[in-house]
């Protein structure tokens, strides 16, 4: 988006805040959320354009509350005064009378900081004509599926209490697997603010010789515990599932956390395990949905210990705890599990025998109060012995607990991290991600 469309957007949203303000009556409160995007997409099969476009898009949530009562409502939202203002007052109107016919909310949030922010950040993406040459030119002889979605994303916030918040960042992705004759897969995430020829052609030629390795018959394995290296797009699958009735402190609270043997010091991870969220990089906005800026650096495991949760508002006010500026869902948004001291050359040596394991699939709690986690490998997952891959692996089906695989199995983390970014697009674009080792487990269980 051009420099001047986005100031436009951006002067059209504060005058949406400021005349919502002069219109609300003295008992009302709201608050604004924009969600916008202009967005390139595109879509390969086969090494070749299936689909092809650009999105541009952008919709306001408009939350009113009154009474300890609240309803929202959603509308586009297009950058034009005349036209925004219309639906927005429309959409006032009706959420003025439903209202009175609604249950009091014992636990609502209304707006009472004072917090302002902008962050823009501009990147170096590739043009829309390019997208295509310059992506297809170092896979035109593979069997390559991907998709690739860029473009500025948006985001901000405004309340009756004169918070404003804006939020626009520069972001690509290409999501892409390619695939052996026989259908086998490496599956790989290019992504970032600045698209560099160099080093997605360096990430291909990676993944070609995970193609050749492939290549070779697969083994099949007995179920049983083996030692694994995780690669860090898989440790990203098992730390995800934090997110899921993990760290949240409401989960906490309702007794269905996965971390609540950690939570009641009952049990401790690894001291070498250490997590935070870190929304220093900037790639997601720290407000949440009330205007609250969350602290740019929050420890939530630090050597094994359950030191934070995430607390939004209303959880603060149901349980009498302090907000930290969570989200809605309590989830993760910019987490990040510090580095160890395994080196990338040293990886194959220390595993000597065992598991690659470069991605996993279909993870769910199969007991989630002991934190056991369920799910399969995927994609290029090899045997090793003696220091060197010897095979690809048929998939295997684990189930396993955390307080396991990043307590007493944990064996060592690398030396280096990956972000591996949020790549869903369903409704709008995802922003964010996680910055994650690889990591070394020892007796893993797979259990079919």
């Amino acid at each position: 988006m051009k420099k001047e469309e986005l100031s436009a957007l951006e002067e059209s949203f504060n005058q949406l805040i400021e005349t919502l303000l002069n219109k609300k009556e003295e008992s009302e409160q709201f608050t604004a959320k924009l969600n916008s995007e202009r967005s390139q997409f595109t879509r390969f099969n086969h090494a070749k354009v299936r689909q092809t476009g650009c999105v541009a898009d952008g919709w306001i949530q408009l939350t009113l509350m009154q009474n300890q009562r609240s309803s929202f409502r959603e509308f586009p939202f297009t950058g034009n005064w005349e036209v925004d203002w219309q639906v927005a007052y429309e959409a006032l109107q009706e959420l003025r009378e439903e209202l009175p016919q609604l249950p009091i909310d014992p636990y609502l949030v209304l707006p009472s900081g004072t917090n302002t922010s902008r962050e823009v950040h501009s990147g170096n993406l590739l043009a829309a004509e390019a997208v295509v040459p310059t992506v297809l030119a170092a896979v035109a002889e593979l069997d390559f599926t991907g998709l690739y979605a860029g473009g500025v994303v948006i985001k901000a916030y405004g309340d009756s209490s004169n918070q404003k918040h804006w939020f626009a960042t520069d972001t690509f992705i290409l999501d892409y697997s390619l695939f052996t004759r026989e259908g086998q897969a490496v599956k790989g995430i290019f992504a970032g603010s600045d698209w560099n020829n160099e080093t997605y052609a360096n990430q291909i030629n990676d993944a070609k010789i995970q193609l050749e390795l492939l290549s070779r018959p697969a083994k099949e394995l007995p179920r049983g515990k083996y030692r694994t290296y995780f690669a860090p797009a898989a440790v990203d699958y098992l730390l995800t599932m934090l997110s899921w009735g993990g760290v949240g402190e409401a989960d906490l609270q309702q007794g269905g956390s996965a971390l609540a043997s950690l939570w009641r010091q009952e049990k401790q991870l690894s001291p070498a395990f250490n997590l935070k969220e870190n929304f220093l990089r900037g790639l997601v906005p720290r407000f949440n949905q009330w205007g609250e800026m969350a602290a740019q650096e929050l420890p939530i495991i630090e050597k094994g210990i359950l030191v934070n949760t995430l607390v939004n508002s209303r959880t603060a006010k149901e349980y009498h705890k302090t907000s930290n500026g969570a989200n809605g869902a309590e989830s993760l948004r910019a987490s990040e599990i510090s580095p160890g001291n395994l080196e990338f050359g040293q990886i194959l040596p220390t595993l000597d025998t065992g598991l690659y394991v470069s991605n996993l699939h279909y993870l769910n709690w199969s007991d989630r109060p002991t934190g056991r986690i369920t799910g399969m490998t995927r994609y290029a997952c090899f045997w090793v012995e003696n220091g060197k891959i010897i095979s690809p692996i048929e998939n295997l089906r684990f189930d396993e607990s955390l307080y396991r695989f990043w307590g007493e199995n944990l064996l060592e983390l690398t030396n280096f991290q990956e972000f591996i970014p949020e790549v869903g697009t369903y409704k709008n674009r995802q922003l964010g991600g996680s910055m994650v080792p690889g990591m070394l487990v020892k007796d893993f269980t797979y259990t079919l």
